[in-house]
């Protein structure tokens, strides 16, 4: 993810929340029958879809899912696409549902304002105050799959219009309003009626799971996973489509695309890059039990070592993450270590370890991650973690390095699993550089 668009993405109305003492945050949810008042709360099966109300008007929509879990409590899924992000940790304080994140410091804090009708809060802890948006969510009365599917569409069709095509791979361009800075994206989709899923590609990171309707000449889509919250707006004229993205309370920008089957990203291999006369990296930081680590230690030597720079609160390091611990359990006794280095939102140490440990937790990481102590809003961070880099471009940036540890490659970014092919290409990719190291 690149750094900027996360930046941008916390910026707009932070409010500090004085009354709220703590939160923890849930991504994936699940739901517990809850008692408030001496009365339980109860929340039915089914589908809902939810409203994350901005201020313009441009609402943030997500689905999400309701099953039995056992008798008493209820588990919750957040619908993208393809994915279906779990979440367990629900619990009640008074007359409100708290929906805690699985990651990223995020929370859903919900009231039943009537039956199948919730209505609350999003929050995100930033650096030193919480981000708030107003949330509502009703309960759909008809299924997913069923005929009569207008109801289910995050966005209800209001055209009877056939639908434009939007199928395939598309060259974007993203411009910042407020400065006129652009970057060049790939967007590539899949359309089925009314309805497209597909995303977005940028050399520091894919906007993962993405799902809306072509209504008319007009495209919607938008994606909720606790740190990502996205709508994309579009106006599609043959090939070409003009369009905006929100993101968050506030922020928007522009977006432009044409049809080209043949758009290419920048190699991700090229943007982060070593300082003239240097080819190793020396750094020295306290893991979880807050203990110095430096790559000098023994269980480094002579080994191939992949350098994960990443944050708890970043949804392609996330992706990422779940790559390298697959890969390290398959070759760590063949010889490969894997360190991540933990950029996160706050300088706390304590703050910074319970996220990390609740990443490993979840991920089922085993390879070691150390706190950098610095905050990823830090413009020096570079400087101050690893100045042997020209720059760090994005999270997550993978450095991979020999036995003799001087590096060989540094990629940026992660395509994950909602890039389909380019996720597979993206793990062989790394399965290929960690191969040849090993056989040195």
């Amino acid at each position: 993810m690149n750094i900027i668009v996360l930046d941008l993405f916390y910026k707009g109305s932070m409010k500090s929340l004085s009354i709220l003492t703590k939160f923890v945050f849930v991504v994936g949810l699940a739901f517990v029958q809850l008692v408030a008042f001496g009365q339980k709360i109860d929340l039915g099966n089914g589908e809902y879809r939810a409203l994350l109300e901005r201020s313009d008007g441009n609402d943030i929509v997500f689905n999400f899912l309701v099953i039995d879990r056992k008798i008493g409590n209820k588990r919750l899924f957040i619908q993208n696409a393809g994915e279906l992000i779990q979440v367990d940790n629900i619990s009640q304080s008074g007359d409100s549902i708290i929906i805690e994140m699985p990651f990223f410091e995020a929370q859903l804090h919900l009231r039943r304002a009537a039956p199948g009708q919730l209505s609350g809060y999003y929050y995100k802890h930033l650096q030193n105050s919480y981000q708030v948006i107003p949330m509502e969510a009703n309960q759909l009365t008809v299924k997913h799959g069923e005929a009569n599917r207008n109801e289910y569409m995050r966005f209800p069709l209001a055209s009877v219009a056939a639908p434009s095509k939007v199928a395939g791979r598309w060259a974007v361009t993203f411009r910042d309003d407020s400065t006129g800075v652009t970057t060049a994206d790939v967007g590539e989709f899949v359309q089925h009626g009314n309805k497209v899923t597909g995303t977005f590609l940028d050399p520091t990171g894919d906007y993962r799971y993405l799902e809306g309707v072509v209504d008319g000449d007009s495209l919607k889509l938008s994606c909720f996973d606790g740190s990502h919250a996205y709508l994309f707006t579009a106006r599609i004229k043959g090939d070409k489509m003009t369009g905006r993205h929100y993101a968050g309370p506030t922020f928007k920008n522009s977006w432009t695309a044409r049809r080209d089957e043949q758009a290419k990203l920048a190699d991700e291999f090229t943007l982060t890059k070593m300082r003239p006369g240097n080819s190793s990296l020396h750094f020295r930081f306290r893991d979880l039990n807050g203990k110095f680590v430096s790559l000098k230690a023994k269980r480094y030597q002579n080994k191939v070592v992949v350098v994960q720079l990443m944050g708890s609160w970043c949804p392609n390091c996330m992706d990422e993450t779940a790559v390298l611990a697959k890969m390290y359990d398959h070759y760590h006794r063949k010889g490969l270590e894997v360190i991540g280095l933990a950029y996160e939102r706050s300088t706390n140490f304590e703050r910074s370890r319970t996220s990390l440990e609740n990443f490993h937790k979840h991920l089922g990481v085993h390879y070691e991650m150390l706190i950098t102590g610095v905050s990823v809003y830090d413009s020096l961070k570079t400087q101050k973690t690893l100045p042997e880099l020209s720059n760090i471009e994005g999270f997550p940036t993978t450095i991979f390095l020999g036995k003799d540890h001087q590096v060989e490659r540094i990629h940026t970014g992660f395509n994950g699993p909602g890039t389909g092919e380019h996720y597979e290409e993206q793990k062989k990719e790394f399965y290929n550089i960690v191969d040849g190291l090993l056989a040195q």
